[in-house]
């Protein structure tokens, strides 16, 4: 095993406990691991509000590409989980519609429906010319007119705060359904629900205090010693190889393993060159409002078993709705309470009034039927995280080519959902083992596959490794 010297972890999210977990798997002595807020899970956190609802800072659910990550769920919680065969919906037209939307167009009015069937069928028969060159081109050649208008286009533009042309391909992997036109074919002749695409449509979620009750066990199994809460990053002496604290204080590394989110940690090191500040300016996110409405009352019967549901229609602000009290019990304060959280896509494209959004999502939510006009509000929660989602723009690889290898050649790693700014590995369980492996490259006892092999990994290769 390599000696990597002192190694400093900047951040308590699933990257860095990630990180943390595994150097202490190894006996390694020399690290230690700071975190600007108070608790351990970052975006993954959850928050119990004042009126004894439990929230997430987003739609999150456990499902693994890695055995290994598995094996840490199940340390960290044992069997307190409750697992649930997903159920992902579109709300469109006034009405319901199974994920995929494409394998599930019977439930659209007759005459939608066959115009986005022949659109479906034009875009397979027409030859391409060319590969795609943005994910608007791939969604129109892809998906044709009719299924790219109703849904993809509006949707993703809701999702991501600019427009699709401006994003780039590489991330897509297994995050999108892909048109499938004899399946599609085959449920619309029979009437036939089909649901069962994706990595997701199993997944566990912890009993009780929601996402965050696992980072909080994890953080838990670590030596009380080696973390420091309450301590934010000022900046990064890369020369030195050193950092100095809000307060002053000063730490050695010889590496730092860096989960902040990227731009950031840009703007904060001391030494990058011009070129690499040049692409660190062109990183491009979007922030995301998290509104929890909790309600007294029986839930209503067409969402008794639905997980979540997307919004495509501009008249909703958000772009998806968990029925989070359906993923525990445990997260309303008693019997006879139940929950939805929806998520609000915040950019400079797509711009959010704070201080009125969580009214608004109140409002749609009323207007489209899925609160009652006279349902008992006990409780109606709003949090905003500035990073949300690292946007996966046209120009997003040239940045990171431009800007990791000059970190890295001075003992910078930045891995994470924002501290590797890739989308396509941006999941918990992405995060977690892209610290894992960035400690098992340190040691020299591993590469790093998440990263190296975004594709091959979400294949599920790594299922079975322990």
């Amino acid at each position: 095993m390599r000696d990597p010297g002192r190694v400093l972890i900047v951040g308590a999210g699933p990257a860095g406990l990630g990180a943390a977990s595994r150097l202490l798997e190894a006996g390694y002595p020399d690290w230690l691991l700071i975190e600007a807020r108070d608790t351990a899970g970052g975006l993954a956190s959850s928050v119990l509000d004042e009126r004894g609802f439990t929230w997430d800072l987003g739609g999150h659910v456990q499902f693994s590409h890695y055995g290994r990550y598995d094996l840490a769920l199940d340390r960290a919680l044992g069997d307190a989980w409750l697992w649930h065969e997903r159920e992902a919906w579109v709300w469109i037209l006034g009405r319901f519609v199974p994920y995929p939307f494409q394998n599930n167009l019977h439930r659209l009015p007759e005459a939608v429906a066959a115009r986005c069937l022949a659109g479906l069928e034009a875009a397979a028969a027409r030859p391409l010319e060319r590969p795609a060159r943005d994910f608007g081109e791939w969604v129109d050649s892809s998906f044709g007119a009719g299924i790219a208008e109703l849904f993809l286009r509006p949707y993703n533009l809701k999702v991501w705060g600019y427009p699709l042309e401006s994003l780039g391909l590489s991330w897509m992997g297994d995050r999108v359904a892909p048109p499938d036109l004899e399946r599609a074919r085959r449920h619309f002749a029979a009437r036939r629900d089909d649901v069962s695409w994706g990595p997701n449509r199993r997944f566990r979620f912890p009993l009780r205090g929601g996402t965050g009750a696992i980072w909080s066990a994890v953080a838990a199994a670590l030596p009380a010693e080696r973390l420091r809460y309450g301590t934010r990053l000022q900046r990064v002496d890369l020369a030195a190889r050193s950092i100095r604290l809000a307060g002053g204080e000063r730490l050695a590394f010889d590496h730092l393993i860096a989960t902040l989110p990227l731009d950031r940690l840009a703007a904060a090191s001391d030494g990058l060159s011009a070129a690499a500040l040049s692409a660190a300016a062109t990183l491009t996110h979007s922030a995301v409002h998290v509104v929890g409405v909790g309600l007294r009352g029986e839930r209503p019967a067409d969402l008794a078993t639905k997980c979540w549901i997307y919004f495509p229609e501009p008249a909703s602000p958000h772009f998806r709705v968990t029925v989070f009290s359906n993923y525990s019990p445990h997260h309303v304060p008693e019997p006879g309470c139940w929950s939805l959280m929806a998520e609000v896509c915040e950019s400079p494209q797509r711009p959010v009034e704070a201080g009125r959004i969580a009214a608004q999502v109140l409002e749609a939510l009323q207007a489209d039927g899925l609160i009652a006009a006279d349902a008992e509000v006990a409780s109606l929660w709003h949090r905003r995280e500035e990073h949300g989602y690292p946007t996966p723009y046209r120009g997003r690889d040239r940045a990171l080519a431009a800007l990791v290898p000059e970190l890295e050649a001075r003992g910078v790693l930045p891995r994470g959902r924002f501290g590797a700014w890739r989308y396509e590995v941006s999941n918990q369980d992405h995060a977690y083992m892209q610290g894992v492996e960035a400690v098992e490259r340190l040691l020299g006892v591993g590469d790093e596959p998440t990263l190296e092999r975004p594709d091959w990994v979400n294949s599920g290769a790594l299922l079975a490794a322990p």
